[in-house]
């Protein structure tokens, strides 16, 4: 085992880049054509005084992680940046600790200071997910080993904590060193609520004609995928409709095909799904997709998912929580109301699916259990380079075999990013990216992502992205009507600072 080192956080700068989506997607209560990625970069010194840099990015996301109808998807990304300022400011004025003390001491001091910001936790938390992986990155990359060598030798430091009180007699160093990365993941699409099916959902003109595919039909053709994200809109003649267009398609996949249902918080009644799948098992058009099916994802709003039981559904399939993932007690609450599963998102924070992952395996191996409990690889934001990059390595370390991966499709390569930077990823991941007529785009062959190369030092990547001139991130302006000492009374250390 490698000793947890401990650090001191330097400096942190958190930058913005715009993109633009190929085409529109739709899931629950949007449609996107645009959006923002942040990048975070964080300098740390060792105790023994090596310093390095290191880094992290993700999308920065309207109408998910708090989706108010009363807000606007501007505000949203202010409640995104707020996150940011206050675990920002908390890490900056941390003393010595390792990198897993780092979050868990500042976890509930986080989502304290959002509560008092009228941030919900899993707003709250997006700035700790961000920052984390940077923090770790850097302790990568100055030791010259990879994410997965770091977990596998728990060099964070993950212990029994009060932040998950159900793992105190955990032993954290068996868990982690019992973890098995592979090499390759089967790429999971997602079919959004707009998405063509077929060609004639797409007349000519609405084409956008630049090399990659852009309806289903297109996607199995050209990337052989077998598995499969298909959203529901919580109408049941227009899901059933939508459903048996989508499985003329997957009908025609020889291979067997892998199938999970979304239902993105459209549902207030656990009946109201349940209906939807008895509807869906009744449709001779349906026979071979409801077989192939897995799970049913966070089908019931929030406001009410955590507080309800879902087995009149969990009797006929497994369900699991992604939006109602809000805090580390969601987990253990939703398994007493029937659920049998969480999602794994980087933008949730990679210490909290670690934390998941010991739970499953506990639960799993308790006598007395029925067993079944799981996690599954959910975001589809994920853009080419660090985002993807981290992600897929924090799901291959999980032992998940799939993972939805979308944002290959909706984006196309780096999306804007430098021509050099692109170049420099193709370089060093060859198994993961293709060079398509001078573009950089992501490589899913027979539906596999390989990604061998991720064995890296760093967490994911060894490269450094050209950040010169990407536009820092804005101050926030969150919450509209508060002061500025008001918000920097709030923040954890006492004081609020820039993010950049």
């Amino acid at each position: 085992m490698i000793p947890p080192p401990r650090l001191k956080v330097l400096e942190i700068k958190v930058f913005e880049q715009p993109f633009r989506l190929r085409m529109p997607f739709r899931f629950g209560v949007i449609t996107v054509t645009e959006g923002l990625q942040a990048f975070a970069r964080v300098r740390v010194r060792l105790e023994d005084g090596r310093e390095g840099t290191g880094f992290a990015a993700e999308a920065v996301s309207a109408k998910w992680f708090d989706k108010n109808p009363t807000l606007t998807d501007k505000q949203n990304v202010e409640q995104l940046r707020m996150a940011v300022e206050i675990a920002t400011a908390a890490y900056l004025a941390a003393p010595l600790m390792t990198t897993f003390d780092l979050f868990a001491e500042h976890y509930r001091p986080q989502l304290d200071a959002g509560a008092a910001l009228d941030l919900p936790p899993l707003v709250a938390s997006y700035g700790p997910a961000l920052l984390d992986r940077a923090v770790l990155d850097a302790v990568c990359r100055i030791l010259g080993i990879s994410f997965w060598t770091a977990m596998r030798a728990n060099v964070p430091g993950m212990h029994g904590h009060a932040a998950a009180p159900d793992l105190l007699d955990l032993d954290f160093d068996a868990f982690l060193s019992a973890l098995n990365p592979a090499q390759t993941l089967e790429a999971r699409h997602t079919v959004g609520l707009v998405d063509p099916i077929v060609s004639s959902d797409q007349p000519g003109d609405t084409r956008v004609e630049d090399g990659l595919p852009e309806t289903l039909e297109e996607v199995v053709a050209i990337y052989g995928q077998h598995y499969f994200k298909l959203k529901v809109s919580g109408k049941i003649d227009a899901d059933l409709e939508r459903l048996s267009r989508i499985a003329s398609v997957l009908d025609q996949i020889r291979e067997p095909i892998h199938v999970t249902l979304d239902g993105n918080e459209q549902y207030e009644d656990i009946d109201a799904v349940t209906a939807l799948w008895s509807a869906m098992e009744s449709a001779p058009s349906l026979r071979r997709l409801c077989a192939s099916t897995l799970f049913v994802e966070q089908p019931l709003m929030r406001k009410v998912a955590l507080a309800r039981s879902v087995r009149s559904l969990a009797r006929s399939k497994p369900v699991i929580i992604d939006e109602s993932d809000g805090d580390l007690d969601a987990f253990p609450l939703a398994r007493s109301l029937g659920y049998s599963g969480v999602s794994s998102k980087d933008c949730k924070g990679f210490y909290k699916s670690l934390i998941n992952l010991a739970r499953c395996r506990r639960w799993n191996g308790r006598a007395g259990e029925a067993g079944g409990y799981f996690m599954s690889g959910e975001d589809l934001t994920t853009q080419a380079g660090i985002s993807v990059q981290q992600d897929l390595a924090l799901v291959s370390l999980l032992g998940l075999t799939h993972v939805e991966r979308n944002g290959h499709h909706f984006i196309d390569g780096f999306a804007g990013r430098p021509v050099t930077e692109a170049m420099n990823f193709l370089h060093v991941h060859p198994d993961l990216y293709r060079n398509d007529a001078g573009r950089v785009r992501l490589h899913i062959e027979n539906g596999l992502l390989r990604i061998g190369s991720l064995e890296c030092a760093g967490f994911g990547s060894s490269v450094t992205p050209d950040l010169s001139t990407t536009p820092a991130m804005p101050k926030a302006a969150w919450p509209p009507s508060a002061s500025a000492s008001q918000l920097g009374a709030l923040a954890p250390g006492g004081t609020r600072r820039n993010a950049v």
